[in-house]
């Protein structure tokens, strides 16, 4: 297996400080990596103006509106 230096000077560091065989060195770091998960993605909420206002404080009446809309 070839690794790149930046990994290479990783599993060195990590058997220098534990005391451990490249296959455990490795092992380790590549664990590691798996456990890592990426920060999630902040959530954005879009708006867009559809040109229709409700008034939804008067729940029933603001149904009547809309189903008044799709009819005509």
């Amino acid at each position: 297996m070839d690794l790149d230096d930046d990994v290479a000077a990783a599993v060195a560091e990590l058997r220098r400080q534990r005391s451990l065989g490249v296959s455990q060195a490795v092992n380790q770091l590549a664990r590691q990596g798996l456990r890592a998960r990426p920060a999630p993605a902040r959530f954005h909420q879009r708006t867009a103006k559809l040109g229709l206002r409700l008034d939804v404080t008067n729940v029933a009446e603001a149904l009547d509106l809309l189903e008044s809309e799709r009819t005509d």
